[in-house]
């Protein structure tokens, strides 16, 4: 295992075109998160914010990322965790593990948009009802018709 490292955060609108060793660059207005590999390879690593990629913990502080960073694409294949700036170093995987990840992580995309998208078919298929209100197909009785109803 490597040693820890300690990293820094920026807060940025726009991640660099130069990236600096051991500074995580954090968009909030684009959700992604960028940083050069921390095996010390060079490659830019960009991390996309979402429900089904990482997650950005700020702790006032410090930044940490969920999942860990596994770098299988690139030469280097590193793995770790970045857990309040520091990194934390990681197991390799083999082969047939990581393409179990991948699959399903795969599949959690597809099932999470779709599922966005079925939601959003539904609130527009549900639209013309909500418009009417709850009483829609009701005539308004005027007030002579409640209360001669109400008499007898």
């Amino acid at each position: 295992m490597k040693r820890e490292l300690a990293l820094k955060h920026e807060f940025v609108e726009f991640i660099p075109d130069k990236l600096e060793d051991r500074i995580v660059y954090v968009s909030i207005a684009y959700a992604t998160v960028a940083h050069k590999c921390c095996c010390g390879c060079g490659t830019e690593v960009v991390t996309p914010l979402s429900p089904t990629d990482w997650k950005l913990i700020f702790d006032g502080e410090t930044v940490s990322l969920d999942p860990s960073i596994g770098n299988w694409s690139f030469a280097c294949k590193s793995h770790y965790w970045i857990r309040c700036n520091k990194v934390k170093w990681a197991a390799r995987w083999s082969q047939d593990r990581i393409d179990a990840v991948r699959s399903h992580e795969r599949l959690a995309k597809e099932s999470c948009y779709s599922a966005g998208e079925k939601h959003a078919e539904a609130v527009k298929d549900d639209a013309p009802a909500r418009e009417a209100g709850p009483k829609a197909g009701k005539p308004k009785r005027r007030f002579w018709q409640r209360f001669w109803h109400w008499r007898w």
